[in-house]
């Protein structure tokens, strides 16, 4: 399972909307006969793929996948079918389904067709492999991730509204990696009314659009954001109140005119990110300053946090990084410490998906 595992991690920011998922067949004498993974939506799933690997070497084996498999048609055939045709005799999952249109349902169809079958095996890594879907499949919210760089004295920046420049270039890289794996980024409207970032992906492959959101409840948003001329790398939300549409009604058509998408909610971070969801957004990474990180904290919707420290920047009466009412480094769950050039990166679970 643990091989199965590190083939679904190769569907990494890939997949999304559908999950990672990677499949290893077995023959009966232990030998490893078919490996595969999911490789991008709307194309095969792991199972298939592992079958193809197998060919006529499935039958009597055992199928091992990081996920229940599915039993329904969407863009792709139902993967149980193909596991019975192929006569697989055992299959191995990790963890069910959270998907309504599963939840179980695959495996009993596999059991009704006399395939043996166990589930709970390494669930815990499958499901934080895939803590956005889960979170987006049980809870209807996507998976919040807090990303900051840091001085080693803890600050963001020199100042308010100050573009100040702390961690390394090897730091910056990875933080571009991280943006190639996520659904969606978001920051504050100050964060744009300081530093008009483009929030683009650079330097790492990227094979899908990514999503800018700008939390904005009273449209101060400029029609000449940078971030705007760039649509062509993606979606830019403006998350703003219904209030703030009939308040504001010229800068809500200024900004529709240049391609903004006005999502209106009441305004809260929990409603923002409900409707973030509705629109196939599974995973937002949190890049803006101390306010927005505060904002979200506040509201309980931070899942996982990646501090990126840097060792020999200082930067006293600078604008320190927002305390997480009752979260320390020493509470975070699964705490990583990393050396990324002259920094570190320190990353750790606050919610585990459930």
């Amino acid at each position: 399972m643990r091989r199965a595992l590190q083939l679904a991690a190769r569907g990494r920011g890939r997949t999304s909307p559908n999950p990672m998922v990677g499949a290893t067949i077995i023959a009966a004498d232990g030998t490893i006969v078919g490996d595969g993974w999911h490789q991008q939506a709307g194309t095969p799933h792991a199972e298939i793929h592992a079958i193809a690997n197998a060919g006529r070497r499935a039958r009597g084996a055992t199928l091992l996948c990081t996920l229940e498999p599915c039993c329904h048609r969407g863009r792709t055939g139902p993967c149980t079918d193909a596991i019975i045709a192929a006569g697989i005799s055992r299959v191995v999952a990790a963890v069910e389904d959270p998907n309504p249109q599963m939840a179980g349902q695959g495996l009993a169809r596999l059991r009704a067709h006399g395939v043996d079958v166990v589930c709970g095996v390494e669930g815990d890594a499958s499901t934080l492999l895939n803590a956005a879907f889960f979170m987006t499949m049980r809870q209807a919210r996507p998976w919040v991730i807090a990303k900051a760089g840091v001085s080693a004295d803890g600050r963001v920046a020199a100042g308010p509204g100050v573009r100040t420049s702390i961690t390394s270039t090897a730091s910056l890289r990875r933080a571009q990696r991280l943006r190639a794996e996520v659904d969606a980024i978001a920051v504050g409207v100050e964060t744009v009314l300081s530093d008009d970032p483009l929030l683009t992906v650079r330097e790492v492959f990227r094979p899908r659009p990514l999503t800018r959101v700008i939390m904005d409840r009273r449209l101060r948003t400029p029609p000449s954001a940078r971030m705007l001329s760039t649509l062509d790398a993606g979606p830019v939300v403006v998350a703003t109140t219904a209030d703030a549409l009939e308040s504001h009604g010229e800068a809500a058509r200024r900004l529709a005119g240049v391609g903004a998408t006005l999502v209106a909610t009441d305004g809260s971070v929990h409603a923002t990110l409900g409707a973030l969801a509705a629109h196939g957004v599974q995973s937002v990474l949190v890049e803006g300053g101390p306010r927005i990180h505060a904002a979200f904290a506040d509201a309980g919707m931070i899942d996982e946090v990646q501090l990126f420290v840097a060792q020999d920047v200082y930067l006293p009466g600078g604008l320190p990084f927002a305390p997480m009412p009752g979260l320390t480094l020493a509470s975070l769950d699964q705490l990583q410490v990393e050396p990324i050039g002259n920094d570190v990166l320190v990353r750790g679970y606050v919610h585990r998906p459930h």
